[in-house]
């Protein structure tokens, strides 16, 4: 019964999407709905497999964007987090303006981009640089902000230094915060990227999708979603396990 329940916690993320596409498959093809409406998914799988050499082309574009931007969010995330989640003051004066810079739809930006930089692969790194940048400083910023006062207080009369606290404890503190905001970051940017893509760029996931959509190949659309959504989950599968290597003594088991 154990070994069972260990093999059914494995398996059923594969369970539940092979369930979620045979009734996808069964809706369609019961339904009768038109392919240039809902294709079910075996064409969208055998319009893969027609254009697979084009697919891995743009997909690795949109890898590339994607990954690109990510990296700069990482970088100047941590960096901005922990100057503002240092300081109560600077935490409270650029938290509304950092809320307020995430509520501008990330798309409504693509056009100023496409203006500063062209057409190209520029703006969609950029892009999802913007729009996985604010889970990184926010969370980083929260781990920082939220150090026991207590434990502050010891470390003082201690006669810790504020840099010392910020690094032996308030790094360490907001370690959780930032492998749990990588997560939530990458498929952001994956986002981005393809936003970005469907709007000004000639290469990538976003452009292969339109191009598709303008010719009424909506199986080859579906397939371009299912390879954005592929490569999400192999990227969040692959920061979650970096999270559960580096942070596991911060969650209960």
């Amino acid at each position: 019964m154990i070994l069972s329940r260990k093999n059914l916690e494995r398996y059923s993320p594969l369970i539940v999407t092979i369930i979620m596409f045979a009734a996808w498959e069964a809706v369609a093809r019961l339904a009768r709905i038109p392919s240039y409406i809902l294709p079910p998914p075996s064409e969208a799988m055998m319009a893969g497999y027609e254009f697979a050499g084009p697919i891995t082309t743009h997909a690795l574009q949109t890898l590339y964007t994607t990954l690109a931007g990510f990296a700069l969010a990482v970088i100047f995330g941590m960096l901005v987090g922990v100057i503002i989640g240092s300081s109560k003051l600077l935490y409270r004066a650029f938290y509304p303006i950092l809320i307020g810079f995430n509520s501008v739809p990330k798309v409504a930006l693509v056009p100023l981009l496409v203006i500063w930089f062209g057409i190209g692969t520029t703006p969609a790194i950029i892009t999802a640089f913007l729009i996985s940048f604010f889970p990184v400083v926010v969370n980083v910023a929260t781990g920082l902000a939220t150090i026991e006062p207590e434990l502050e207080d010891v470390l003082r009369v201690l006669g810790a230094s504020k840099a010392t606290i910020l690094l032996k404890v308030g790094i360490p503190n907001s370690l959780p915060y930032f492998f749990a905001s990588l997560k939530i970051a990458i498929t952001l940017a994956f986002v981005g990227s393809v936003i970005s893509e469907t709007v000004a760029s000639n290469a990538g996931i976003g452009y292969l999708m339109m191009s598709a959509s303008s010719r009424f190949n909506v199986p080859l659309v579906f397939a371009g979603l299912i390879v954005i959504a592929a490569m999400g989950i192999g990227m969040y599968a692959l920061f979650a396990a970096l999270e559960n290597r580096t942070t596991s003594w911060a969650f209960r088991r």
